[in-house]
């Protein structure tokens, strides 16, 4: 076929009218798309405690957070503290936040966290996790975006265990032959 196509020769002319459509017909401009982002509906679909909150727990290296959510303004204290000042390097305030920017749901959320054991690092990388599978519970329609984040998904990495005998988890002893 590829060779009669070369010709000029066309077996099915409407084959040629279907690759000249454009991929989404039902394109939006952009004014529109940008404006959909920022005004996202999240109903909920979880059941909340007493409170109103919906709780997620996440987990990172020895790290553990308890996350409680309700809607609000936006506040985000984690161990009584605002995030600016609990979480001082900039990547790990980017690392607790990427779920809700994700979802542009930034402003619309109350978060109170919990976290303690590890380091700076690991308790961001719970936080993160313990705010997604918040969002998760709910509203289950996140699912999907928060999926393909990554922000669901527990990083499993640990510290490596000492072996009996040797100076550490990979370290050996300086062999000796003689």
């Amino acid at each position: 076929m590829a060779e009669k196509q070369k010709e000029g020769e066309l077996s099915n002319p409407d084959m040629v009218m279907e690759e000249a459509k454009p991929a989404k017909a039902h394109a939006k401009p952009k004014e529109e798309e940008s404006a959909e982002k920022t005004e996202r509906a999240v109903v909920l679909t979880g059941q909340s405690d007493k409170g109103g909150f919906i709780w997620g727990t996440g987990r990172r290296k020895s790290a553990v957070a308890r996350v409680r959510i309700k809607p609000g303004d936006g506040k985000l204290v984690i161990n009584d503290h605002k995030v600016e000042e609990y979480f001082t390097q900039e990547y790990d305030r980017n690392a607790v936040v990427a779920p809700l920017k994700a979802l542009n749901l930034t402003k619309a959320f109350d978060v109170y966290v919990n976290v303690q054991g590890g380091g700076s690092t690991g308790q961001a990388g719970a936080v993160r996790l313990g705010i997604a599978r918040a969002l998760r519970n709910y509203d289950e329609n996140l699912i999907k975006e928060l999926r393909d984040g990554g922000y669901l998904t527990r990083d499993g990495r640990m510290v490596e265990r000492k072996k009996y005998g040797q100076s550490g988890a990979r370290k050996r002893f300086q062999f000796s032959k003689r």
